[in-house]
């Protein structure tokens, strides 16, 4: 199971406002790239595949997932943060093994 902490969940909808998305899917997914190996990835998208896996955090907010992303992601929760320097969405994934210096990549 996928968990968004409340303001990860507003900063969702308030982007997918902002720029007219608000019917579209949140594609969450791991792709391979970074120092570690393996990257967290998430955006608007309008369809879901067959196979993927839907989840619904609120009416207005469904999540979409691939069959391999999954298996990475079960457990993982998706918050937002936000600094006087920089903001933006953070896994907290407690199935990754390792990751680079910077954060950026991980390792399964």
């Amino acid at each position: 199971m996928i968990a968004l902490t409340d303001i990860a969940k507003q900063k969702l909808k308030e982007i997918a406002e902002s720029e007219g998305l608000a019917n579209q899917f949140v594609r969450v997914k791991v792709i391979g790239g970074g120092c570690a190996g393996m990257t967290h990835d998430m955006h608007f998208e309008e369809i879901a595949n067959e196979l993927d896996e839907i989840i619904e955090i609120e009416p207005a907010l469904r999540l979409v997932i691939d069959p391999i992303s999954l298996q990475y992601l079960d457990g993982v929760e998706i918050d937002y943060i936000d600094t006087q320097f920089s903001g933006g969405f953070k896994f907290n994934n407690p199935n990754v093994t390792g990751s680079c210096g910077c954060g950026s990549s991980v390792s399964f």
